[in-house]
């Protein structure tokens, strides 16, 4: 996983539009990037769900909210419109940018170990370097411990 002071690796994927979105794009603006296991299961719905409702709270202060899954375009479509989600939510089902990040990693439930997208939030400066990083984040309560951090 990347630390703090690494240059955040840019990306350029899909968003729920099929539109090409980069990382670069961002350049100038505090970055919150989340990475999140799966569209519609009941911790990723609460986690987006809360940045949404914080999102007010990250506009003020000029901070650009970006979710990143292996989900589809399609999939992202249809989470964002149920759960009016505005922020920018980017598919990733080549893991190009979940592997560059680090967040690709072994987990264990119920007794089997499996690969999977490790709930993890950096925070990037307006340069483009890592300032936080957020392992094992809980979705309740990221988008607010994040408002309070920056």
């Amino acid at each position: 996983m990347l630390t703090v002071g690494t240059k955040a690796p840019d990306f350029t994927l899909q968003d729920k539009e099929g539109k090409a979105v980069s990382l670069s794009d961002f350049l100038g603006k505090k970055v919150v990037l989340y990475f999140y296991p799966k569209d519609n299961t009941p911790g990723c719905t609460r986690q987006a769900c809360a940045f949404a409702a914080q999102y007010a709270g990250f506009c003020e202060k000029n901070i650009a909210v970006i979710g990143i899954s292996r989900d589809s375009v399609a999939s992202h479509q249809k989470f964002a419109a149920k759960h009016n989600l505005p922020f920018v939510l980017l598919s990733d089902p080549e893991l190009l940018a979940i592997q560059a990040y680090g967040v690709w990693q072994e987990k264990k439930m119920c007794g089997k170990v499996s690969m999977g997208v490790v709930r993890t939030t950096f925070i990037i400066d307006e340069n483009g370097v890592i300032e936080h990083v957020m392992p094992k984040v809980k979705p309740d309560t990221n988008a607010e411990e994040i408002l309070a951090l920056i």
